[in-house]
C-alpha cells in the first residue's frame, strides 16, 4: 500500500496533548477507508504536525482527518521508507 507523509501547518504553538487526541480520532475512523496512521511527530512551538500513513491513496488519507477531526493537511506526500 502506497505511503504518505502529511503536514499540517498551524496558525500558532500546538500541544503534544492535542496532537495526540487527534491522532486518537483518526485511529477511530481509519478503518472504514482501508487507511492506518502509523506515526506522528510534533513541532509544538512552530505550530507543525507530520503524519506517517499508509492509504490505497491521499484522498482516503483526507478523508479521515477530515471526519475524525476537520484538520486536513496542508500538505501530502507520496513517500518511500528508507534506512
Amino acid at each position: 500500500m502506497p505511503l504518505f507523509m502529511d503536514v499540517h501547518s498551524l496558525d500558532g504553538p500546538v500541544t503534544a496533548a492535542d496532537v495526540a487526541a487527534a491522532h486518537a480520532a483518526d485511529l477511530a475512523h481509519q478503518d472504514a477507508y482501508d487507511v492506518h496512521y502509523l506515526r506522528y511527530w510534533v513541532d509544538e512551538g512552530g505550530g507543525k504536525i507530520f503524519c506517517l500513513v499508509d492509504a490505497p491513496d491521499s484522498e482516503a488519507a483526507i478523508t479521515v482527518h477530515r471526519e475524525a477531526h476537520g484538520l486536513v493537511a496542508d500538505e501530502i506526500h507520496l513517500v518511500s521508507e528508507g534506512a
